[in-house]
């Protein structure tokens, strides 16, 4: 009996705190989810900012974009969810809806407990339920947050809304991290066409462009980033790119005057100087007249690697590979594993690689083109 004494006086405290809310009228699940994505949409474009300045390097930009990105993709999907269930229910319905709680509440737990309970069972620890559900291939085992389901849902959002530029301004790094490098050129263009051209996104189009090209920065490309640095001479992603391409032009030295010319306007204290005085060593001493094109820009980038980052490649090598083994009619992912070979001094690997891409190729004469001009401007025989 005095358990039931118990369970009553339990259960009216929990009536309490239920009712009292229910009395208020709720604030709108689309009004708190807009203001979430006007926070993140500022912060991207600080982010933008910063990179302009010098403050953030790339790699830590796009690191950042990645992960206000994360927070971006989510806080929209539940803005979209929330204005899809309408409107809350009417003032003079939450008497009704507190009245149906004071009922339900005690009637149907105790129905429900006296249908299904069983106290004399022992818990079960969350690690077990979660292992449990990994083991049956439950959400343990698919985490739904992850960066390839953001994506997922905000392409669905896109395909309803094609006109939200901030939409496409996020997938764009996204796409760029899956290495869907195609759709990034196209997210990018569909940003500048919905938001402006500003150096920052036209930067970031050049980018995905050499990117979906095998790391090679194609006219196109250059195009994209010399146009940046027409609006802002200062460009950090375009000055490095243009660098990048002189370089793979047979022009150390041009790479060079580019590189250093950066280096000598860079603001204190910029974390991509490191970067860039790396890159600027790896066209050798100057006058020494190193071989020209990608090839050796591949052999000296391999000299700089450490052993940890050689070890970080050659899994990322072995991933592409097999990715390509399964499906083999990717010529931007047969360039970068040339490249990628190349990079890490396996001259013998590209050489296969550029055979095997060949023989998966052989049915698509454009992509065989692509690839052929490819492994020759990085100088793999055979």
């Amino acid at each position: 009996m005095v358990f039931w004494l118990v369970l009553g006086l339990m259960t009216a405290a929990a009536i309490a705190v239920v009712v009292r809310p229910l009395l208020r009228r709720a604030p709108s699940p689309a009004a708190d989810a807009d203001g979430d994505l006007a926070v993140y949409r500022d912060q991207l474009a600080e982010i933008e900012r910063d990179l302009s300045r010098g403050v953030l390097a790339p790699p830590e930009a796009e690191a950042a974009r990645i992960e206000i990105s994360r927070r971006l993709l989510a806080a929209a999907e539940r803005a979209d969810a929330a204005r899809q269930t309408g409107v809350a229910a009417a003032p003079h319905s939450w008497r009704a809806v507190s009245v149906a709680a004071l009922i339900a509440l005690p009637v149907g737990a105790l129905a429900l407990y006296g249908a299904l309970g069983s106290p004399g069972l022992p818990g079960q620890p969350l690690a077990e339920r979660r292992a449990s559900a990994s083991a049956n291939g439950g959400p343990a085992a698919n985490e739904p947050n992850s960066l390839a389901a953001l994506v997922n849902q905000v392409e669905t959002h896109l395909r309803r809304n094609p006109d939200d530029g901030r939409g496409w301004e996020v997938l764009a790094p996204a796409f760029m991290q899956l290495e869907r490098f195609d759709d990034a050129v196209k997210a990018r263009r569909n940003a500048i066409r919905l938001l402006g051209a500003t150096p920052t996104r036209i930067a970031g189009l050049g980018e995905a462009l050499a990117a979906a090209a095998g790391g090679m920065v194609t006219p196109e490309a250059r195009a994209e980033f010399e146009r940046a640095l027409k609006i802002d001479p200062d460009n950090v992603t375009a000055a490095l790119y243009i660098g990048l391409a002189a370089q793979q032009a047979g022009q150390p030295e041009e790479a060079r005057r580019i590189w250093e010319g950066m280096i000598a306007r860079a603001p204190d204290g910029a974390p991509w100087v490191a970067f860039v005085r790396q890159a600027i060593a790896s066209l050798g001493a100057p006058g020494s007249g190193p071989p020209t094109g990608d090839a050796r820009a591949a052999s000296d980038a391999s000299a700089e690697l450490t052993a940890e980052q050689i070890e970080t490649a050659r899994g990322m090598v072995e991933r592409l590979a097999a990715r390509l083994a399964t499906d083999g009619s990717d010529v931007d992912g047969w360039l970068r594993l040339v490249r990628s070979y190349m990079v890490l001094g396996e001259h013998d690997k590209a050489r296969a690689a550029a055979s095997d891409a060949r023989r998966a190729l052989a049915d698509d004469a454009n992509k065989l083109q692509r690839l052929d001009s490819g492994v020759k401007a990085l100088g793999v025989e055979g």
